[in-house]
């Protein structure tokens, strides 16, 4: 008897189809990949497909692989297909993971699914979006990988689940993904002048500019940071103090 984990991923293949450009299992948790092109159909049938039902969209973040992405191309691939085989303690597509979580065990049978149209490795932005299906009580994570790593974009989910609303402000505001057909796609956590993204791995830690109160020009202005880029050393509490518990009532 197939089990839950087993189900949802042979339902996956069977309503998205070729739309599925990618489907790991690991710890109990499966994660699709989508194609921008095809994100909006594949949107649909996760929501409104019986087998499906993932009514909610309860998350949605950007991500930056930067390099990541380049390391992963030569070792571990991010996208697996249908019917081949992985190395290591990652699972096969659609295998069910462990009781631990770190390796399948027994395969799904994988004649449903699609194999991958085009490997993503490499690039850098994604979207990840984690969904909640009330009538069958499961989880999925989406994730689509922008084409362009200079200017990102993705289709925006609104009309599918408005809960994207502020999540897809923030992705964009933090990450510099465009989601197009938003209806307000404007900054939501940093200033509306701020200049950059800083949740870019190439953005600095300390920023480009900063704003301070001029009494002469009796406003708020902006200038070039002044802060001098540093390393911080985080202090290291050490096990062998824990127990010293008499000096530090001396103390």
């Amino acid at each position: 008897m197939a089990s839950r984990l087993e189900t949802l991923v042979a339902n996956l293949g069977s309503a998205l189809g070729d739309k599925l450009a990618g489907v790991t299992t690991a710890l109990n948790e499966v994660t699709i990949v989508i194609q921008p092109e095809d994100l909006l159909a594949a949107a649909v049938t996760l929501r409104d497909a019986p087998q499906l039902k993932f009514e909610q969209l309860i998350d949605l973040c950007g991500v930056d692989y930067s390099t990541y992405g380049k390391v992963a191309s030569e070792s571990e691939p991010l996208e697996v297909e249908a019917d081949a085989p992985t190395g290591g303690t990652a699972p096969e597509v659609g295998a069910a993971p462990a009781i631990d979580g770190t390796a399948p065990e027994r395969p799904v049978a994988a004649s449903h699914l699609p194999k991958p149209r085009s490997p993503l490795v490499g690039r850098r932005f994604a979207a990840v979006y984690h969904l909640l299906s009330l009538t069958h009580n499961w989880r999925l994570r989406m994730r689509v990988f922008a084409a362009d790593d200079e200017f990102p974009v993705v289709p925006s989910v609104i009309g599918i689940w408005p809960s994207a609303n502020w999540f897809e402000r923030e992705a964009f505001d933090l990450y510099g993904i465009v989601f197009t057909g938003h209806p307000d796609l404007r900054r939501i956590l940093t200033d509306y002048g701020f200049v950059g993204h800083p949740f870019r791995k190439d953005f600095p830690l300390s920023g480009n500019v900063e704003m301070r109160y001029d009494p002469d020009q009796q406003r708020v202005i902006y200038q070039p940071v002044t802060i001098e880029p540093r390393e911080n050393v985080p202090r290291i509490v050490r096990e062998e103090h824990y127990a010293d518990t008499e000096g530090f009532r001396k103390g």
